[in-house]
């Protein structure tokens, strides 16, 4: 995810001091990885260098100075040129799972029980996944929804190759 281009796109509703940046990206999108109070300012200090916002207003309120931001025509731009960008499917050609399955077999330890541990822990996540998604409000129900169609293409992929391990024993060795 891009942390700069959706700060930027929450200040299109309008000026925001850091504080409200996180609050709001930890209530929409950071549900399980909030945002740390560093990574927020450090972002926005490259976008203030960058133009794509600027310092809308500085208030102290009888503490630390805080800065609202606002976003510039060029940040909406930019927003909205990423925005429009596909986001490049993940093939996970490079699978730490597949690595332990050809490692298991080059060292004579089998995998059939890698594969069932795996594919256990797949379906306990699944569970954890569905309740939250029972439990959670729309964001929630789709942000599960997303990781299950994931899992269930592992699980999908844990069941071929458990049916082929024979086969893919002789290959590596």
């Amino acid at each position: 995810m891009s942390i700069g281009h959706t700060l930027l796109g929450l200040l299109e509703s309008g000026p925001r001091h850091g504080y409200d940046l996180k609050r709001t990206f930890d209530e929409k999108f950071g549900h399980d990885r909030p945002l740390h109070y560093g990574q927020v300012y450090s972002t926005m200090s490259r976008l203030l260098k960058n133009g794509l916002v600027v310092v809308d207003g500085v208030e102290s309120e009888g503490g630390p100075e805080r800065k609202r931001y606002a976003i510039t025509d060029a940040g909406i731009t930019d927003v909205s040129a990423w925005l429009a960008q596909p986001e490049k499917p993940e093939p996970y050609l490079q699978s730490t799972l597949y690595t332990k399955v050809v490692l298991a077999l080059l060292t004579g330890r089998g995998a059939d029980r890698l594969l069932d541990t795996q594919r256990t822990e797949h379906l306990r996540l699944m569970r954890v996944l569905t309740d939250r998604k029972r439990n959670g409000d729309l964001a929630d129900q789709l942000i599960c929804d997303h990781a299950l169609f994931h899992l269930e293409a592992d699980l999908r992929w844990l069941e071929l190759t458990a049916a082929r391990l024979d086969k893919l024993a002789e290959v590596v060795k």
